[in-house]
């Protein structure tokens, strides 16, 4: 049976831009700069603004699912092959913090070899099309202006000891009340202190709205594996100096042993008043539209943290949702900030760290 809900067409109309938007997102990126400059200060060596700590840099394949309906075979989906993918798994601060310090996590995909015109000019010759999750269905700060109130937040606490953050990680997941430093009711703001669990049992989110082809989607990916569904809801517990690296230590661990296949899913938008594009931190209703299922991503067994793939995971990759073919272009204003943002961030980090800033053509530009 045809699926026959009325799923909205893509036009350029369904973006709206903000008042002041500009404005706003010239002062989101220069107080981005800030911490970026001052976290280079600390540590002798650039780092992402957002996602800065590396728990693995893992190679593998996705597959586009055959016999999908017509709504579904879109963009990269519009027929069924495989891709190589880079994905790189990580902790959503913008500095090195302890793993045992609850977080958002992310799951970030690099697909290789996609065909079709890039939406930026200056990506014209590049492959590849990037898609950025995190185990959080929204962005808590779903508008160019709730961000910038965030990244003030963000920039006054980024010098913080680890116990500081641990701390008001603790109170983000207990408050009850508007958090007043930043602006956001609290259903939001709990996400940024989500509980601790082991990061590859969980399911991942664009968050944000993208093209997809004819219509309008957020993207998701789930367990699939028998593997990597016995983790969720596995509680990470350590101490902030002991355990460092225990999230990471159990990647690490998990990849040495297991395959892990993730279900990658696209929900599609039927109401833009009830699933809006302009602002993020809205859970589009899965009563209007489920996910369903468009391919499965692979992750053999690897080393996914040898020393030479660590560093160039951390100062030659770059992940950024701009890089796309049209298809798939972001969508609303969290993500016109993030063309602006990721572009600071990796020119800044590529230049001090005096890496190429270059993208991978196939998986053999990972190194083993």
């Amino acid at each position: 049976m045809s699926d026959t809900r009325p799923y909205v067409r893509y036009s350029d109309a369904v973006e709206v831009l903000q008042p002041d938007e500009a404005e706003v997102i010239s002062r989101i990126v220069e107080s981005m700069s800030r911490v970026n400059r001052a976290t280079f200060e600390r540590h002798g060596h650039a780092t992402r603004d957002a996602h800065a700590k590396s728990h693995g840099i893992v190679v593998g394949t996705l597959t586009v699912k055959e016999g999908l309906p017509a709504h579904l075979r879109q963009g990269l989906f519009a027929e069924p092959r495989e891709y190589p993918v880079v994905v790189r798994l990580s902790s959503a601060p913008g500095d090195i913090q302890s793993d045992a310090i609850p977080s958002l996590r992310g799951l970030a995909i690099k697909v290789l070899g996609v065909p079709g015109p890039k939406v930026l000019p200056e990506h014209r010759e590049e492959t590849t099309q990037d898609f950025l999750l995190v185990n959080h269905p929204v962005i808590p700060f779903g508008h160019v202006k709730a961000y910038l109130k965030a990244q003030s937040f963000a920039e006054r606490r980024s010098g913080s000891s680890d116990l500081s953050k641990q701390v008001t990680s603790a109170v983000l997941r207990g408050a009850k009340h508007v958090l007043g430093a930043v602006g956001v009711e609290n259903e939001t703001v709990k996400a940024l202190g989500t509980p601790n669990t082991h990061l590859l049992g969980q399911t991942f989110h664009s968050m944000a709205a993208l093209r997809f082809g004819d219509y309008l989607a957020k993207l998701s990916a789930a367990p699939l594996s028998d593997e990597v569904r016995r983790l969720a809801g596995e509680t990470i517990h350590g101490d902030t100096e002991a355990d460092f690296s225990t999230l990471t230590d159990r990647v690490v661990a998990f990849f040495r042993e297991h395959e892990a296949r993730y279900e990658l899913r696209a929900q599609l938008c039927t109401d833009l008043g009830r699933m809006p594009v302009e602002d993020a931190s809205v859970v589009w209703p899965e009563a209007l539209s489920p996910h369903q299922a468009v391919a499965t991503l692979t992750l053999p067994r690897q080393d996914v943290r040898s020393p030479a793939r660590r560093v160039y995971g951390d100062d030659v990759l770059s992940f950024n949702p701009w890089h796309c073919v049209e298809a798939h272009r972001p969508l609303g204003s969290i993500m016109r900030v993030r063309r602006h943002a990721y572009e600071a961030s990796s020119r800044f980090r590529h230049e001090m760290n005096l890496a190429p800033r270059v993208e991978p053509r196939s998986v053999s530009d990972i190194p083993a």
